[in-house]
């Protein structure tokens, strides 16, 4: 087993895990499991009201990584503003490739999944799948702004909401 460098991640670090976005590193723990000890981040997803252990020297190779910076948070809210690019694909392979962006955890890819099935009033109702991937989207977006900006979600949400009404308008 190779051991893959330890990222420096603190207690009360905010963190990205790819499969369910902005958490808050609660502290770090020994524990025995079939007889290995292991370090671990333990991870508190408030909003999912879910507690993630994740072995620290584990971290780095599943994708986990600390909020983006404030200029790549930008250039997201801008990817927001550009016109939504639809493949010609069918519609489940589509949603297949959106799920991906949507797990891999890059705010960028997410952005384009937000940018991609944004629906503004004037324009066709979404499908439920549909509505469910731009919700997980625009919620995975909307926390890693909300936790770079120090602001709570619904700040976060009126921005991100005013970028994409500019967007029709």
């Amino acid at each position: 087993m190779t051991k893959s460098k330890k990222p420096d991640f603190r207690p009360d670090d905010f963190v990205v895990y790819p499969a369910h976005g902005v958490g808050k590193i609660m502290s770090i723990e020994e524990q025995e499991i079939a007889g290995i000890h292991l370090e671990l981040f333990v991870i508190s997803f408030e909003k999912d009201k879910m507690t993630l252990r994740v072995p620290t020297h584990k971290a780095t190779e599943i994708g986990m990584r600390a909020l983006s910076a404030p200029d790549v948070v930008t250039k997201a809210l801008d990817t927001l503003k550009g016109k939504a690019k639809v493949k010609r694909a069918m519609w489940s392979r589509r949603a297949q490739e959106y799920e991906q962006k949507i797990n891999s955890g890059d705010l960028m890819a997410i952005a384009e999944v937000v940018r991609d099935l944004h629906r503004s009033d004037d324009q066709r109702e979404q499908s439920y799948s549909e509505r469910q991937l731009y919700e997980a989207a625009l919620e995975r977006l909307t926390r890693e702004v909300a936790a770079v900006a120090g602001v709570d979600e619904a700040g976060a949400q009126k921005k991100v909401d005013e970028v994409l009404l500019g967007r029709a308008a």
